[in-house]
């Protein structure tokens, strides 16, 4: 435990060396800020009497970002595995390793589920935990959406996969922009908690039947993977579409942001980041989204995490949205190295992407943790004790 104290220390001193990404305005902001939301989902309900009968196992001890993180690395983990086993999405692998990906998804929405519910409990609720929570979710949606497109075999057809992923990345980010102009995250009917238990139905289904999915519907004659495919496309352009729609009604010219600035600044990110994939997908000599489609997809998918983390903080905190990100400069090399033909292979450059993508996600997100630490003079991982929190305030 001693060994454990010291590392902690060590690493939160060194994330504090870090250039400081919030500012006294911002760290302000999100100290008053109150989350809102409208809207109740289908499931909602019934999923809700099992969340409070789940929350009360947890002792008082357990810190709710301690519960979102050990769900979403559980998650996290199940789902690169499926990416080994099936090569990519391209093959069958073992049924247990579905049930297992399904099971840790299932481990994942639960956990994300109770996180609030504990932090009332223990009295910790902060926005530290809003905040904490919802970026988690850019990074399960990324995983999420091309783990399941391994359960369904359907990087065979590598572009289908790759508007399946892109779509559902702008899904989320879209949400988050209406959010971000309405200062209200609202859902439909249908949302993420019927979408988590779709993913978690193909792979109950892969697990009875693997090759089910390479099955073509009687008189169509249309795969059943493709079915759900368009299915994904569907579903992910009306949501967008709807969320594009409130972010800019009644009209784009006038209307702004809480902090000021236009409601267009935020589709910029978006543009760039769209851009930026398509190139690199489109005028690959190597066809590396054709070969190596979930490693592709997760590379820049962990683009789209950053950009959305950093629209979460804007909102949170009524502060302008920059459209620049550091996240864009691995994306930008793997188009230059494309462009101008450099003897660099494009695998190794993806690989390199995917690692300082990696690294620039973590590093933002760590800093930005310690400095609301900090401010709210609390935990990230541990509750800290009522009557502490309480002297610290009194002084």
């Amino acid at each position: 435990m001693e060994k454990f104290n010291q590392f902690e220390a060590k690493t939160t001193d060194a994330i504090r060396h870090l250039p400081d990404i919030l500012n006294a305005e911002q760290k302000e902001n999100l100290k008053k800020h109150k989350y809102d939301n409208e809207g109740i989902t289908l499931l909602d309900p019934c999923m809700q009497k099992y969340w409070n009968w789940l929350v009360e196992f947890f002792p008082l001890w357990i810190a709710p970002n301690l519960l979102t993180i050990t769900g979403l690395v559980t998650h996290i983990s199940a789902s690169i595995l499926l990416m080994i086993l099936t090569n990519g999405a391209k093959e069958e692998c073992t049924r247990w390793m579905y049930f297992l990906t399904g099971l840790g998804l299932f481990f994942y929405q639960s956990l994300d589920a109770i996180d609030g519910k504990q932090a009332r409990r223990t009295k910790s609720a902060t926005p530290l935990g809003e905040l904490f929570d919802h970026g988690c979710d850019s990074v399960s949606t990324v995983f999420i959406t091309v783990a399941c497109c391994c359960a369904l075999q359907l990087g065979v057809y590598p572009w289908l996969m790759f508007w399946c992923c892109m779509l559902s990345y702008i899904a989320f980010y879209c949400a988050h922009w209406q959010t971000y102009v309405s200062g209200k995250l609202r859902f439909g009917k249908l949302d993420c908690t019927e979408a988590t238990l779709a993913f978690i139905g193909v792979y109950m289904i892969s697990t009875i039947s693997p090759s089910f999915w390479a099955n073509k519907v009687p008189f169509i004659s249309v795969e059943y993977r493709v079915i759900v495919g368009i299915l994904m496309l569907g579903s992910t352009v009306w949501s967008s579409a709807n969320n594009i729609y409130t972010a800019l009604s009644p009209g784009i010219s006038g209307r702004k942001t809480p902090s000021g600035t236009s409601v267009m600044v935020p589709a910029w990110s978006l543009i760039v980041f769209i851009v930026l994939t398509l190139v690199a997908a489109y005028y690959s000599k190597a066809h590396i989204l054709e070969l190596h489609t979930a490693l592709f997809l997760i590379c820049y998918g962990l683009v789209f995490s950053k950009i959305t983390n950093r629209l979460i903080v804007a909102h949170m905190s009524k502060s302008a949205f920059n459209t620049w990100d550091s996240i864009f400069i691995g994306a930008i090399t793997v188009c230059i190295n494309q462009l101008f033909g450099f003897s660099f292979g494009e695998h190794i450059f993806l690989w390199g992407c995917l690692i300082f993508n990696v690294y620039d996600l973590l590093r933002y997100d760590a800093k930005v943790c310690q400095e609301l630490c900090d401010a709210f003079d609390v935990y990230c991982f541990r509750v800290k004790p009522l009557s502490t929190t309480r002297n610290s305030q009194s002084h």
